[in-house]
Protein backbone atom coordinates (compact mmCIF):
# COMPACT_ATOMS: atom_id res chain seq x y z
CA UNK A 1 0.00 0.00 0.00
CA UNK A 2 1.24 3.43 -1.05
CA UNK A 3 -0.57 6.55 0.27
CA UNK A 4 0.40 10.01 -1.54
CA UNK A 5 -1.03 13.00 -0.16
CA UNK A 6 -0.66 16.42 -2.43
CA UNK A 7 -0.34 20.07 -0.46
CA UNK A 8 0.22 18.43 3.00
CA UNK A 9 2.35 21.67 3.69
CA UNK A 10 3.73 24.56 2.12
CA UNK A 11 6.68 27.29 2.52
CA UNK A 12 4.40 30.34 4.13
CA UNK A 13 5.62 30.84 7.69
CA UNK A 14 1.46 30.64 8.26
CA UNK A 15 0.63 27.32 6.94
CA UNK A 16 3.16 26.01 9.33
CA UNK A 17 1.76 28.07 11.97
CA UNK A 18 -1.29 26.10 11.53
CA UNK A 19 0.16 22.69 10.82
CA UNK A 20 1.77 22.82 14.33
CA UNK A 21 -1.34 23.83 16.04
CA UNK A 22 -3.06 20.98 14.27
CA UNK A 23 -3.59 17.58 16.28
CA UNK A 24 -3.01 14.28 14.33
CA UNK A 25 -2.83 11.50 16.35
CA UNK A 26 -3.36 8.70 13.83
CA UNK A 27 -0.50 10.61 11.34
CA UNK A 28 1.58 11.16 14.51
CA UNK A 29 1.58 7.18 15.69
CA UNK A 30 1.89 6.49 12.03
CA UNK A 31 5.26 7.98 11.48
CA UNK A 32 6.61 6.79 14.64
CA UNK A 33 6.28 4.11 13.04
CA UNK A 34 8.08 4.76 9.49
CA UNK A 35 11.26 5.24 8.27
CA UNK A 36 12.00 8.33 6.29
CA UNK A 37 13.35 6.83 3.20
CA UNK A 38 13.72 9.45 0.40
CA UNK A 39 13.27 13.26 -0.04
CA UNK A 40 12.29 14.14 -3.76
CA UNK A 41 13.54 17.74 -4.96
CA UNK A 42 14.38 20.80 -3.05
CA UNK A 43 13.06 23.93 -5.27
CA UNK A 44 9.56 25.30 -4.84
CA UNK A 45 10.13 27.20 -7.92
CA UNK A 46 10.36 23.71 -10.03
CA UNK A 47 7.59 24.04 -13.03
CA UNK A 48 6.18 21.01 -11.57
CA UNK A 49 5.16 20.76 -7.75
CA UNK A 50 6.38 17.76 -5.41
CA UNK A 51 3.35 15.76 -5.73
CA UNK A 52 3.39 16.26 -9.66
CA UNK A 53 7.18 14.94 -9.75
CA UNK A 54 6.54 11.94 -7.58
CA UNK A 55 3.99 10.37 -9.43
CA UNK A 56 5.74 11.05 -13.03
CA UNK A 57 8.54 9.22 -11.28
CA UNK A 58 6.23 5.90 -10.27
CA UNK A 59 5.45 6.28 -13.75
CA UNK A 60 8.91 5.77 -14.82
CA UNK A 61 9.17 9.31 -16.36
CA UNK A 62 12.11 11.39 -14.55
CA UNK A 63 12.70 14.36 -17.14
CA UNK A 64 11.18 17.75 -16.89
CA UNK A 65 8.49 17.56 -19.57
CA UNK A 66 5.55 15.01 -18.05
CA UNK A 67 2.77 14.56 -20.30
CA UNK A 68 0.51 15.18 -17.77
CA UNK A 69 -2.53 15.75 -20.42
CA UNK A 70 -1.72 12.87 -21.78
CA UNK A 71 -2.27 11.29 -18.61
CA UNK A 72 -5.60 12.51 -18.07
CA UNK A 73 -7.21 11.74 -21.20
CA UNK A 74 -6.11 7.97 -20.33
CA UNK A 75 -7.15 8.32 -16.55
CA UNK A 76 -10.25 9.33 -18.14
CA UNK A 77 -10.55 6.02 -20.20
CA UNK A 78 -9.84 7.83 -23.39
CA UNK A 79 -6.59 6.67 -25.70
CA UNK A 80 -4.05 9.68 -26.09
CA UNK A 81 -2.58 8.00 -29.17
CA UNK A 82 0.39 9.14 -30.94
CA UNK A 83 -0.89 12.57 -30.78
CA UNK A 84 1.04 15.63 -29.19
CA UNK A 85 -1.47 16.35 -26.60
CA UNK A 86 -1.87 19.67 -24.01
CA UNK A 87 -3.79 20.32 -20.75
CA UNK A 88 -5.91 24.02 -20.71
CA UNK A 89 -6.92 25.61 -17.64
CA UNK A 90 -9.70 28.07 -17.69
CA UNK A 91 -8.42 30.92 -16.12
CA UNK A 92 -9.59 34.63 -15.08
CA UNK A 93 -6.46 36.92 -14.39
CA UNK A 94 -7.34 39.28 -11.54
CA UNK A 95 -5.34 42.49 -12.28
CA UNK A 96 -4.50 44.26 -8.73
CA UNK A 97 -1.78 47.20 -7.77
CA UNK A 98 0.91 44.98 -7.76
CA UNK A 99 0.33 41.65 -9.68
CA UNK A 100 -1.62 39.74 -11.95
CA UNK A 101 -3.36 36.53 -10.05
CA UNK A 102 -5.01 33.71 -11.69
CA UNK A 103 -8.19 32.72 -10.30
CA UNK A 104 -9.30 28.83 -11.61
CA UNK A 105 -12.62 27.27 -12.33
CA UNK A 106 -13.64 26.64 -8.71
CA UNK A 107 -13.23 30.22 -7.54
CA UNK A 108 -15.20 31.39 -10.60
CA UNK A 109 -18.13 28.56 -9.81
CA UNK A 110 -17.59 27.22 -13.48
CA UNK A 111 -20.08 24.65 -14.50
CA UNK A 112 -19.41 21.64 -16.37
CA UNK A 113 -22.10 22.99 -18.76
CA UNK A 114 -20.64 26.49 -19.22
CA UNK A 115 -17.37 24.83 -18.97
CA UNK A 116 -18.18 22.41 -21.93
CA UNK A 117 -19.73 26.08 -24.13
CA UNK A 118 -16.48 27.89 -23.88
CA UNK A 119 -14.55 24.78 -25.04
CA UNK A 120 -17.01 24.52 -28.08
CA UNK A 121 -16.41 28.24 -28.72
CA UNK A 122 -13.01 28.23 -28.26
CA UNK A 123 -12.36 25.50 -31.21
CA UNK A 124 -13.70 26.92 -34.32
CA UNK A 125 -11.14 30.05 -33.59
CA UNK A 126 -8.36 28.80 -31.53
CA UNK A 127 -8.45 25.21 -32.20
CA UNK A 128 -9.63 24.49 -35.70
CA UNK A 129 -9.56 20.64 -37.06
CA UNK A 130 -8.44 21.43 -40.30
CA UNK A 131 -5.39 22.91 -39.20
CA UNK A 132 -4.65 19.74 -37.35
CA UNK A 133 -6.01 20.12 -33.65
CA UNK A 134 -8.01 18.03 -31.87
CA UNK A 135 -9.75 18.71 -28.43
CA UNK A 136 -11.52 17.02 -25.64
CA UNK A 137 -13.51 18.19 -22.19
CA UNK A 138 -12.19 16.79 -18.97
CA UNK A 139 -13.71 18.73 -16.50
CA UNK A 140 -14.50 22.15 -15.78
CA UNK A 141 -11.28 23.23 -15.05
CA UNK A 142 -9.71 21.46 -17.24
CA UNK A 143 -9.09 20.81 -21.09
CA UNK A 144 -6.96 18.44 -23.15
CA UNK A 145 -6.07 20.03 -27.00
CA UNK A 146 -3.73 18.20 -29.51
CA UNK A 147 -1.15 19.64 -32.17
CA UNK A 148 2.17 18.74 -33.70
CA UNK A 149 3.08 21.93 -32.10
CA UNK A 150 2.99 21.52 -28.70
CA UNK A 151 5.66 18.85 -28.95
CA UNK A 152 8.64 19.84 -25.88
CA UNK A 153 6.66 22.91 -24.38
CA UNK A 154 7.54 23.67 -20.87
CA UNK A 155 5.02 25.08 -18.72
CA UNK A 156 4.71 25.71 -14.59
CA UNK A 157 1.54 23.38 -13.45
CA UNK A 158 -1.72 25.01 -12.94
CA UNK A 159 -1.04 24.46 -9.23
CA UNK A 160 2.13 26.41 -9.29
CA UNK A 161 -0.26 29.43 -10.42
CA UNK A 162 -3.67 29.02 -9.37
CA UNK A 163 -4.63 32.14 -6.63
CA UNK A 164 -0.99 33.51 -7.34
CA UNK A 165 0.78 36.14 -9.16
CA UNK A 166 1.49 34.68 -12.59
CA UNK A 167 4.37 37.07 -14.14
CA UNK A 168 7.08 34.23 -12.74
CA UNK A 169 5.67 31.67 -13.95
CA UNK A 170 5.19 32.52 -17.36
CA UNK A 171 6.55 30.15 -20.43
CA UNK A 172 9.37 31.31 -21.98
CA UNK A 173 8.80 29.55 -25.05
CA UNK A 174 7.49 31.50 -28.34
CA UNK A 175 4.74 28.98 -28.76
CA UNK A 176 2.83 29.34 -26.08
CA UNK A 177 2.86 32.97 -25.10
CA UNK A 178 1.44 33.51 -28.13
CA UNK A 179 -1.38 30.52 -28.16
CA UNK A 180 -2.33 32.01 -24.81
CA UNK A 181 -2.38 35.46 -26.38
CA UNK A 182 -4.55 34.55 -28.99
CA UNK A 183 -6.86 32.84 -26.38
CA UNK A 184 -7.49 35.76 -24.38
CA UNK A 185 -7.81 37.94 -27.76
CA UNK A 186 -10.58 35.34 -28.43
CA UNK A 187 -11.88 35.03 -25.04
CA UNK A 188 -12.58 38.76 -24.44
CA UNK A 189 -15.27 38.73 -27.37
CA UNK A 190 -17.29 35.56 -26.09
CA UNK A 191 -21.14 36.54 -25.55
CA UNK A 192 -20.51 33.80 -23.07
CA UNK A 193 -18.53 35.94 -20.84
CA UNK A 194 -21.24 39.01 -21.07
CA UNK A 195 -23.60 36.33 -19.84
CA UNK A 196 -21.40 35.95 -16.99
CA UNK A 197 -20.76 39.73 -16.24
CA UNK A 198 -24.80 40.09 -16.50
CA UNK A 199 -25.08 37.61 -13.61
CA UNK A 200 -22.22 39.12 -10.94
CA UNK A 201 -19.49 36.76 -12.18
CA UNK A 202 -16.24 37.30 -13.16
CA UNK A 203 -16.11 36.35 -17.09
CA UNK A 204 -13.23 33.98 -17.88
CA UNK A 205 -10.53 35.90 -19.92
CA UNK A 206 -7.61 33.50 -19.94
CA UNK A 207 -5.93 30.15 -20.37
CA UNK A 208 -2.64 28.12 -19.39
CA UNK A 209 -1.41 25.97 -21.21
CA UNK A 210 0.84 22.83 -19.53
CA UNK A 211 1.39 19.26 -19.39
CA UNK A 212 2.45 19.30 -23.05
CA UNK A 213 3.94 15.75 -24.74
CA UNK A 214 2.97 12.83 -26.35
CA UNK A 215 1.59 9.36 -23.97
CA UNK A 216 4.74 7.57 -22.58
CA UNK A 217 5.69 5.96 -19.29
CA UNK A 218 3.70 3.34 -17.00
CA UNK A 219 0.32 2.65 -15.39
CA UNK A 220 0.63 4.09 -11.95
CA UNK A 221 0.93 1.47 -9.48
CA UNK A 222 -2.18 -0.48 -8.49
CA UNK A 223 -1.61 -0.58 -4.50
CA UNK A 224 -1.21 3.35 -4.90
CA UNK A 225 -3.72 5.86 -3.40
CA UNK A 226 -3.52 9.63 -3.86
CA UNK A 227 -5.66 11.55 -1.71
CA UNK A 228 -6.28 15.18 -3.12
CA UNK A 229 -8.82 16.47 -0.55
CA UNK A 230 -6.10 19.07 0.91
CA UNK A 231 -5.76 20.92 -2.47
CA UNK A 232 -8.82 22.74 -2.90
CA UNK A 233 -8.68 24.54 0.85
CA UNK A 234 -4.85 25.08 0.38
CA UNK A 235 -5.27 26.05 -3.51
CA UNK A 236 -8.02 28.82 -2.48
CA UNK A 237 -5.65 29.78 0.87
CA UNK A 238 -8.52 28.91 3.15
CA UNK A 239 -6.31 27.52 5.78
CA UNK A 240 -9.08 26.70 8.14
CA UNK A 241 -11.11 24.37 5.93
CA UNK A 242 -7.07 23.25 5.02
CA UNK A 243 -7.06 22.33 8.49
CA UNK A 244 -10.24 20.90 8.66
CA UNK A 245 -9.40 18.68 5.99
CA UNK A 246 -6.21 17.48 7.45
CA UNK A 247 -8.08 16.40 10.65
CA UNK A 248 -11.03 14.73 8.09
CA UNK A 249 -8.16 12.61 6.80
CA UNK A 250 -6.45 11.56 9.95
CA UNK A 251 -9.68 10.59 11.70
CA UNK A 252 -10.55 8.54 8.18
CA UNK A 253 -7.67 7.15 5.90
CA UNK A 254 -4.52 7.68 7.99
CA UNK A 255 -6.17 5.64 10.91
CA UNK A 256 -7.08 2.79 8.30
CA UNK A 257 -3.40 3.22 7.25
CA UNK A 258 -2.28 2.61 10.80
CA UNK A 259 -4.11 0.38 12.00
CA UNK A 260 -2.85 -1.56 8.70
CA UNK A 261 0.80 -1.07 10.07
CA UNK A 262 0.07 -2.49 13.46
CA UNK A 263 -1.51 -5.10 11.87
CA UNK A 264 1.92 -6.08 10.30
CA UNK A 265 1.09 -4.59 6.99
CA UNK A 266 3.75 -2.58 4.61
CA UNK A 267 3.34 0.74 3.50
CA UNK A 268 4.90 3.60 1.72
CA UNK A 269 3.43 6.85 2.75
CA UNK A 270 4.90 10.22 0.79
CA UNK A 271 3.73 14.09 1.74
CA UNK A 272 3.99 16.16 -0.67
CA UNK A 273 4.60 20.24 0.14
CA UNK A 274 5.83 23.48 -2.35
CA UNK A 275 9.48 22.32 -2.45
CA UNK A 276 9.91 18.60 -2.00
CA UNK A 277 8.27 15.09 -1.20
CA UNK A 278 9.10 12.98 1.58
CA UNK A 279 8.48 9.23 1.33
CA UNK A 280 8.47 7.36 4.51
CA UNK A 281 7.82 3.05 4.20
CA UNK A 282 7.50 0.77 6.57
CA UNK A 283 8.25 -3.42 5.68
CA UNK A 284 5.70 -6.13 6.83
CA UNK A 285 6.48 -6.61 10.67
CA UNK A 286 6.91 -9.81 12.61
CA UNK A 287 4.53 -10.76 15.74
CA UNK A 288 7.53 -9.77 17.97
CA UNK A 289 8.13 -6.41 16.13
CA UNK A 290 4.49 -5.59 16.71
CA UNK A 291 4.55 -6.79 20.21
CA UNK A 292 7.53 -4.15 21.17
CA UNK A 293 5.80 -1.64 19.33
CA UNK A 294 2.84 -2.42 21.38
CA UNK A 295 4.11 -1.20 24.67
CA UNK A 296 6.41 1.22 23.34
CA UNK A 297 4.34 3.15 21.07
CA UNK A 298 6.25 6.00 19.28
CA UNK A 299 4.85 9.57 18.19
CA UNK A 300 6.59 11.64 16.26
CA UNK A 301 5.85 15.84 15.71
CA UNK A 302 3.94 16.12 12.56
CA UNK A 303 5.30 19.97 12.00
CA UNK A 304 8.75 18.70 12.59
CA UNK A 305 8.67 15.69 10.45
CA UNK A 306 7.77 17.65 6.88
CA UNK A 307 9.75 20.62 7.62
CA UNK A 308 11.29 21.72 4.75
CA UNK A 309 8.58 20.56 2.64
Amino acid sequence: MHLLIPHASAQEPHVEAALRELELPALSALLGLLTASETLGDDDHAPLPPHERALARLRGVTDDLPPTAAWRLRDAGVAPGEAVWALVTPLHLAVGTDQVTALGAATLGLTDEESRAYLDALTPQVFPAHEGWGTFWLAADAWAVSHPSLEGQEAASPDRILNRAVETWMPRGRRLRTLMNELQMVLHGLKLNEERDARGLRPLNAAWISGCGRDRGQALPEDLLVDHSLRGPMMSGDLQAWGEAWKALDAGLLSEALRHVKGGGALQLTLCGERSARRWERRAAGGWQRLKERFTPARVSVADAMEGL
